[in-house]
């Protein structure tokens, strides 16, 4: 008990700390949070665009069950999950320390680094959803028509939640566990862009994975397969009712056993990657 008592003492301070961090630079900070809104300015015309030449050639005026409506929705709540699940500079902060000798404090310390710069995530996402409601609010406001069907039932709106709370927690893992990976290589950037690049399009960031082709090859029975989709996918699929009732809990189930699995490679990662740290630098 006085163990855990101490730990939790350290991780409250690491959470004060953090959102006071945060708070130093709160002008840059507040802006550069309020420019990630101007995108969506421009993913509304082009979906308009689209789905206005679509209705000119004679379609049907929707695309694997999404119309404009539900396209524009999709988007919104997609960025809405990509907020909670994206981890900024996490990946390259983990390398850049083991790579300079600072992760030694870490080693010396009875400081779990993995549990602090876990509960500093939190820290950050909460000082910035704090800034970004506004924006938030108020391009949802403007937007209020584009979801039709309104707000979904209990039952769906927990599962949203749920998503939303471990896509945070999943994406953490994954990019602390690329960021071990400096354990091994000196530099891990090309892993890193690597990543980044396909979790930025087969998230279903840019657009609902139901679009991925079936023929020749079924990419959408591949990528729904990955973990990548519960980053924006998966929550913005949930709110909407894009998944099949008898097949949410399941999903949700296999969202959490991609989560068990990452929590547990991360702390392997660690404790075989501290056996072989030679401690130079700093």
């Amino acid at each position: 008990m006085y163990n855990i008592a101490i730990r939790a003492t350290t991780w409250w301070y690491f959470f004060k700390i953090s959102i006071e961090e945060r708070l130093v630079y709160r002008g840059d900070f507040a802006l550069g949070t309020l420019m990630r809104f101007l995108p969506i300015i421009t993913q509304v015309f082009l979906w308009n665009a689209i789905f206005e030449s679509i209705k000119l050639s004679g379609g049907k005026g929707d695309i694997s069950g999404y119309d404009y409506h539900d396209m524009v929705a999709y988007y919104l709540l997609a960025m809405v999950s990509r907020a909670f699940s994206s981890m900024p500079g996490l990946t390259g902060g983990i390398a850049r320390q083991i790579q300079n000798g600072e992760i030694k404090k870490f080693l010396i310390q009875p400081v779990d680094m993995l549990g602090c710069l876990f509960v500093q995530r939190i820290a950050h996402k909460l000082v910035y959803y704090l800034i970004a409601i506004i924006p938030f609010s108020f391009v949802f406001f403007l937007c209020r028509g584009f979801f039709d069907a309104g707000w979904p039932p209990v039952e769906i709106f927990v599962a949203y939640l749920l998503s939303l709370v471990m896509g945070f927690i999943l994406g953490f893992c994954i990019e602390a566990c690329i960021g071990l990976v400096g354990f091994w290589w000196l530099e891990v950037t090309s892993i890193t862009f690597v990543y980044m690049l396909l979790n930025f399009f087969l998230s279903g960031h840019m657009f609902p994975l139901d679009l991925l082709p079936t023929d020749p090859i079924n990419w959408q029975a591949i990528i729904h397969f990955s973990p990548l989709k519960y980053f924006a996918y998966f929550p913005a699929a949930v709110f909407l009712g894009k998944i099949p009732p008898d097949r949410l809990w399941f999903e949700i189930l296999i969202e959490f056993v991609w989560l068990v699995g990452f929590v547990g490679l991360i702390r392997l990662m660690w404790a075989r990657g501290v056996k072989r740290y030679s401690g130079f630098g700093g």
